[in-house]
């Protein structure tokens, strides 16, 4: 089935967690709504509501783990998608793609330089980690 013939009753504007919950950046509707009211998605550039009306051609920036997104909204829908039709729905910025890997390579050169050790430490070690940690 396509996005054409799932789309047939698309309605002109949905509620911003129904959206967000259908394109499948989040597991939830309620976890939508709570990173809405937390202030993790903006709307056009500014906070709203969870009850916001999504329409074509708007931009939402959104925060989904560690990497923040801009989306523009190419369509609508009403259920959960599939992943790749859920895909059709929404195109991500090219300047958020560059930064998405950006901030990707700085988080893998970063667990170089600060790599985790096979084995826990001991008393001794852990008392020259204070030491080492109050001197900073």
């Amino acid at each position: 089935m396509t996005l054409e013939q799932k789309s047939s009753c698309v309605p002109a504007a949905i509620r911003l967690d129904k959206w967000l919950w259908g394109c499948r950046f989040y597991k939830t509707r309620a976890l939508a709504k709570e990173m809405i009211e937390g202030g993790k998605v903006h709307y056009n550039g500014q906070r709203c509501k969870a009850s916001r009306l999504v329409e074509p051609g708007a931009t939402i920036k959104l925060a989904q783990g560690t990497d923040d997104k801009i989306v523009i909204v190419l369509g609508l829908t009403e259920k959960r998608l599939s992943a790749p039709l859920a895909q059709q729905l929404y195109q991500e910025t090219a300047q958020s793609i560059e930064q998405r890997a950006v901030r990707a390579e700085l988080r893998k050169t970063n667990s170089l330089f600060a790599p985790h050790p096979d084995t826990k430490p001991d008393k001794k070690e852990r008392r020259q980690l204070l030491l080492l940690k109050s001197q900073q």
